[in-house]
């Protein structure tokens, strides 16, 4: 009896505390990983750093001046030296700890050892972060952030600047405009595109920006946001007629920009500009993001004045992909295929989609009109995207880096009241009134009626 006493005693808590680790890491992770997985971890990393190091090959013989003071000062052993290792700096999702290469390594050392030192400390990945010449960081992950998103909470808004995803290293995918002035998206249905749509459209809503869409589907993806939106045409025929709008606009600020640019002798150099953004900022005009969804509706024809009307669009694409930046006009295109099967100009247009993002497709040919062109190895990855995760998707841009990410969920009515909320950001331009959406009037909330009626007094 006193055996079985002393079994529940000290079996009973063991218990309790394994099946709730167990939980913890099947449901919450990142309980799990601050409770247990960091500080196992960061033990497994200090005990073993060199010999995980050594194992690797990220390793270097001793300087001689080294050799000569562990022989006179002990009897060890001379091993080989690694990479000196900076302060471990713990995260909610990992850990980050900076090398300082030893002479002779480089970056892709490290990076090609990433498996293994992921296998040696029980992490579910490592990343590998050039900082400066001769100094890396390792960022450690402790589990699969993709699986529950959850956007860090200290992000710096700024004007163009939209977070819609997380990458699989923890670390935020912020939509650039300035940098990446030009995207496309592709995903097949129910793959998350429509949810990417919706964060960056939520997103830029809280800002001074003019949003301009093109929806072919009716209206039935972008409409939902008509409060915000300054223009929107939901079928070709309508895009035909917005288009040339937003070229006479984009001429227009060119001209804007050449007249300050009549340069006299006394003009000082600060003043001088090439596009809108080196304007005074009482006179730089609003920036306008075009977002296009299913664009490949712009490009199927029926008849012979169809294909007449969409050369012509397609055209005026172009030439926004290619002058709008200057003019402060950028272009987010979103489709299920793109690819030259489309027709004429197609693939002009891609090339000037610097951005690309791909969600799950249906065949590893679209997936090839997205990224192959910039990061062929990306394909395969965009390929395996499983339907169980929408959301996911491989980013990538024309300087061949790529990553995957996956965008949190965020309801349709959320989205849509963000844009309610932020109608009065709508900026004035005349050009696009004509193409402004109608915005259905909110029925009055019904008042209840009251728990006690009142009676009228009586003498």
């Amino acid at each position: 009896m006193t055996d079985l006493a002393t079994l529940l005693e000290v079996g009973g808590p063991v218990a309790t505390l394994g099946g709730g680790a167990a939980y913890a890491r099947a449901r919450h992770p990142g309980v799990y990983w601050s409770t247990v997985g960091l500080p196992v971890s960061t033990i497994r990393l200090l005990s073993s750093y060199g010999s995980v190091m050594e194992a690797c090959g990220l390793t270097v013989a001793p300087s001689r001046l080294r050799v000569l003071a562990v022989k006179a000062t002990t009897r060890r052993e001379v091993r080989p030296v690694p990479p000196r290792r900076g302060i471990i700096r713990p995260t909610t999702t990992g850990l980050r700890v900076r090398l300082r290469l030893a002479p002779g390594q480089e970056p892709a050392d490290v990076a090609a050892s990433a498996e293994r030192l992921r296998h040696a400390w029980g992490v579910h990945a490592v990343y590998v972060t050039t900082i400066k010449p001769g100094v890396v960081e390792l960022r450690l992950v402790g589990f699969d952030v993709l699986r529950q998103v959850r956007m860090p909470r200290k992000l710096r808004p700024d004007l163009l600047r939209v977070p819609v995803a997380l990458r699989e290293d923890a670390t935020p995918f912020i939509r650039d405009y300035r940098t990446v002035p030009h995207q496309l998206t592709l995903g097949a249905t129910l793959s998350g595109k429509s949810m990417y749509l919706r964060h960056l459209v939520a997103g830029l809503a809280r800002q001074p920006v003019a949003l301009v869409g093109i929806d072919c589907k009716r209206g039935v993806e972008l409409a939902p946001f008509a409060p915000r939106l300054s223009a929107l045409a939901t079928d070709p025929e309508q895009a035909a007629e917005l288009l040339p709008v937003l070229i006479k606009e984009m001429e227009d600020r060119y001209d804007l920009i050449k007249a300050r640019q009549g340069i006299a002798p006394n003009t000082p150099d600060e003043e001088i500009t090439s596009d809108i953004w080196g304007l005074p900022e009482r006179e730089r005009p609003v920036p306008v993001v075009l977002f296009v969804d299913e664009v490949a509706e712009l490009f199927l024809v029926a008849t012979k004045k169809d294909e007449e009307r969409r050369d012509e669009m397609v055209t005026q694409l172009i030439r926004l992909a290619q002058l709008g930046r200057a003019a402060g006009i950028y272009l987010e295109v979103c489709g299920q295929r793109f690819g030259a099967e489309l027709g004429k100009g197609a693939t002009m247009l891609r090339a000037q989609l610097t951005g690309r993002v791909c969600h799950r497709v249906n065949d590893e040919a679209s997936a090839k009109m997205a990224l192959g062109d910039i990061a062929p190895e990306a394909v395969s990855a965009a390929c395996a995207i499983a339907p169980e995760r929408p959301g996911l998707a491989v980013a990538g841009d024309t300087s061949g880096g790529w990553s995957r990410i996956r965008t949190p969920y965020l309801s349709l009515g959320d989205a849509a009241e963000t844009c309610r909320d932020s109608a009065h950001l709508v900026p004035d331009l005349p050009a696009l009134k004509p193409f402004r959406p109608d915005v259905p009037v909110r029925p009055p909330a019904e008042t209840p009626d009251p728990v006690v009626r009142p009676h009228p007094v009586t003498d």
